[in-house]
């Protein structure tokens, strides 16, 4: 018979792999993707702290759709590093981008499952997704900026967008829609940014 972890595992898999096409940015990736094994993470501190940054933002009148939960991506070459996320969470410093605000205060995270590195997969690589829990809270749209001097986390609000361009042919620059497709996420208070954002906490690896 089946044990029960198997079983478990496999449902989770099933959790995870819809989380991932639900959030596919091409609609042709549905096909382009095999998942094999999902591992759960709990980090209960990171739970507890998500949980915590919702209770502040709702009591400083954050609105229901600005508290939803929703996902968003990481992808790691090696399970070592996507573990090391899991149990670190992730830090500010830790982001090659730098587009839509400075990588030393805040961080990088893919909004879309099939969109997580600045080039295309190639047939037959593998990797280790992370799927985040995300409340996005205020969200402010900002310009892409590309020159050394960064964009600081905006006051009252807590992720950078980038400005939509729905005229982007669909694979135009591969690498442009993943910087497209970040949210920059970020938690200032009294003028100090938190090393690791409490309003992101690591859900499934896959």
């Amino acid at each position: 018979g089946f044990h029960p972890e198997s079983e478990e595992s496999s449902s989770l898999l099933q959790t995870a792999v819809s989380v991932l096409q639900s959030s596919y940015l091409d609609s042709t990736s549905q096909d382009g993707f095999q998942y094999s094994q999902a591992i759960l993470v709990e980090n209960v501190v990171f739970l507890s702290e998500l949980k915590a940054f919702a209770q502040a933002k709702e009591a400083a009148g954050y609105s229901r759709e600005e508290l939803e939960e929703t996902f968003a991506f990481l992808l790691f070459d090696n399970e070592e590093e996507a573990k090391e996320v899991c149990h670190t969470g992730l830090r500010v410093n830790s982001s090659s981008i730098s587009t839509l605000g400075d990588p030393a205060k805040g961080v990088y995270i893919s909004k879309y499952a099939d969109c997580l590195h600045p080039r295309p997969w190639y047939h037959g690589k593998s990797g280790y997704i992370v799927i985040c829990k995300l409340i996005k809270g205020k969200v402010k749209v900002v310009s892409e900026n590309y020159t050394t001097s960064y964009t600081c986390p905006s006051p009252g609000y807590d992720c950078h967008v980038a400005v939509s361009r729905n005229n982007i042919p669909s694979m135009t620059s591969h690498c442009q829609a993943f910087e497209q497709s970040q949210y920059y996420v970020y938690e200032v208070s009294d003028g100090s940014t938190a090393e690791r954002p409490r309003q992101i906490c690591p859900y499934i690896v896959i």
